[in-house]
């Protein structure tokens, strides 16, 4: 019955109101407080009266009632409590409020009472207080029936459970329960003690993670929220499993990475893969990013790859005097401004169609842009591609970064960051070869360069980036076809791509030249988890099939080769290591149209010699 008259209620405030109505709420406004004060007053006087055993003297009451009026709306007009400067009915009006009615209040108390008394003290100073108490009274009824005017349909919303009564929590619900969202939280979780008696906007914590099918039941609860700021990958799995252990199931909603910038249900998005690998917080030095971007010319090469494409998207907002992308795919080109710009004109000057092969290209263009920040993402990677065609990755991983290192020390770039890989530690592979050579590259350029600040930074698998595991398990499942893994125990490190590249621009403005920067993905994941985990959230029967490692590939990548160490002198999450020097005398020999064989043995080489201390960084 109970929710049968609040929905009725609801419904009732839902319908919109006439558009003159808004147009005399100010007046409304006004006249709801003069009423307030007559009110107040007239009790005021008759109560006092009464105790004296005298009859009322209402001309000076009505004189005072009066005199209060003037004084309301004259006050109330000046100060802007009637032009509408605060929200009717929020905190900072009734503070307004209480100002007025203290200086109405004061002034009709020195002229009726100071003066000539005509009005008893007694009754002017309670009156002034029921006359407040009366004004904040109708705005507090009037907030509270908006309140429920703004609260979610509750025959249409979605009707949340949230889990997390902390920060994000409190502040998630304040917003779907005031915002007319399509969620309708209905009740919270945290396991924390100290908030089981919490209660934000009328929702209430009501036990831990353990009452999740009671309160499901309860509530008759349609999803799931998880609010919590650094959630690990664990909880997520285990809230999951409860969720959909649930009768009916439930479905499991997180919070964007990014929330603070959204309100209401824009903050909720479904669970993904990714949440499920974990999300970590990073704490990146924005003053420190700020000082080598904001204000220079920055260039990143091979700008519309994954990593490229998201690298330019967080630049730009360091505001760099210009951003300059440069690509040999003019698509790729097209899509990472549109994603900048909103367009994809393809006219602005600072969209640069080059090759890194051509060596006069890239160092006209470096002339031209004269860059003072260099981030070079610009590489081939698809391992088994390149262990057939080994001599494509020599052109580009390896001569098309010196070539990019030449020009950058042509022009004096004060900072370079070079895009690397876990599979350069320890390489076996030829992309780990020429990855790791082009590393000792830059550590070379770094002692050859007159000015600036020449790194390396090296990660593992991007979630999100062309290519990942992820988008190929995605295909493989909406098309209803097996699963393929290359092995059971296969393992790989995951970091979603806007946190490594956040740790690769943080990596910039702490690396020290000739250094490689690792960055900590915390622990390798199995892919076959992956795999089972994916397939059960399709709700589909799909069969996973092994076929075997591929040449060169590894079955465990790691970050660190055996000869480095775990050495963190500025950020939690970036392990700094020296880099041994490799002349680009000792690449040039290199025949990529040579036996492959011949040349993988000679990339294998070059990782391996000329090692000795004194080349070291």
């Amino acid at each position: 019955m109970r929710s049968n008259r609040h929905s009725l209620l609801y419904n009732l405030l839902r319908r919109p109101a006439p558009p003159a109505f808004h147009e005399v709420i100010p007046m409304l406004k006004v006249v709801s407080d003069l009423a307030a004060w007559a009110v107040a007053l007239g009790i005021a006087a008759a109560v006092r009266f009464s105790q004296a055993s005298l009859p009322v003297q209402w001309n000076p009451v009505l004189r005072t009632i009066g005199l209060a009026a003037i004084l309301q709306t004259a006050v109330g007009l000046a100060t802007g409590l009637y032009r509408g400067t605060r929200r009717y009915g929020s905190f900072e009006e009734l503070a307004d409020l209480a100002r007025v009615t203290f200086c109405v209040g004061a002034v009709v108390t020195v002229v009726e009472y100071g003066f000539v008394p005509r009005m008893p003290l007694s009754a002017l100073i309670v009156g002034s207080c029921m006359a407040l108490l009366g004004m904040g009274g109708v705005r507090y009824v009037w907030r509270t029936l908006e309140g429920i005017r703004r609260r979610p349909d509750p025959n249409e919303a979605t009707r949340l459970l949230v889990f997390g009564a902390g920060e994000r929590g409190a502040s998630i619900v304040s917003e779907l329960v005031t915002n007319r969202s399509t969620y309708l939280p209905v009740a919270m979780m945290d396991d924390d003690p100290a908030k089981r008696h919490l209660s934000i906007k009328g929702v209430k914590v009501r036990g831990d993670r353990s009452k999740l099918a009671l309160l499901a039941r309860e509530y008759r609860a349609d999803a799931l929220l998880v609010a919590i700021s650094e959630v690990s990958s664990e909880l997520v799995s285990e809230v999951r499993a409860a969720a959909e252990a649930c009768v009916p199931p439930l479905k499991v909603k997180v919070l964007a990475p990014l929330s603070g910038l959204f309100s209401g249900s824009s903050a909720i998005q479904d669970l993904t893969e990714e949440d499920l690998l974990g999300r970590r917080r990073i704490n990146t030095d924005i003053a420190q990013i700020a000082d080598y971007v904001a204000g220079r010319k920055v260039l990143v090469t091979g700008a519309g790859g994954s990593i490229g494409s998201e690298l330019c998207r967080q630049l730009s907002q360091f505001n760099p005097a210009q951003l300059v992308m440069l690509d040999r795919d003019e698509s790729a080109l097209h899509a990472v401004q549109l994603s900048i710009d909103g367009h994809g004109l393809l006219d602005s000057p600072n969209l640069v169609l080059a090759d890194l092969r051509d060596r006069g290209r890239i160092r006209s263009v470096f002339k031209e842009f004269t860059p003072d920040v260099v981030f070079h993402a610009a590489a081939l990677k698809h391992l088994p591609l390149l262990e057939a065609n080994p001599g494509e990755a020599v052109q580009s991983n390896v001569w098309g970064t010196q070539t990019v290192l030449e020009a950058a020390m042509e022009v004096g770039v004060g900072t370079f960051v070079n895009i690397s890989t876990d599979k350069a530690a320890d390489p076996s592979s030829v992309l780990g070869y020429t990855k790791r050579i082009a590393e000792r590259l830059t550590a070379h350029a770094a002692h050859q360069a007159a000015i600036g600040t020449y790194v390396s930074v090296r990660f593992g698998n991007v979630l999100g980036s062309r290519g990942s595991v992820l988008g190929a398990f995605r295909s493989q499942i909406a098309e209803g076809k097996e699963v393929t893994v290359t092995h059971p125990d296969v393992t790989r490190y995951f970091m979603l791509v806007t946190e490594a590249v956040e740790l690769v621009i943080q990596a910039g403005a702490i690396g020290r030249s000739g250094e490689v920067l690792i960055l900590d993905m915390g622990t390798p994941v199995r892919i076959a988890d992956v795999a089972a985990r994916m397939i059960a959230r399709s709700g589909k029967s799909i069969p996973v099939r092994y076929t075997g490692l591929r040449p060169a590939e590894k079955l465990h990548e790691i970050l660190l080769a055996p000869s480095e160490t775990d050495h963190r002198p500025f950020h939690p999450l970036v392990m700094h290591s020296a880099v041994p020097q490799l002349t680009p005398c000792e690449v040039i020999d290199l025949d990529p149209d040579g036996p492959p064989h011949e040349l993988i043995e000679q990339l294998q080489d070059l990782c391996l010699t000329n090692m000795h201390a004194d080349r070291v960084a």
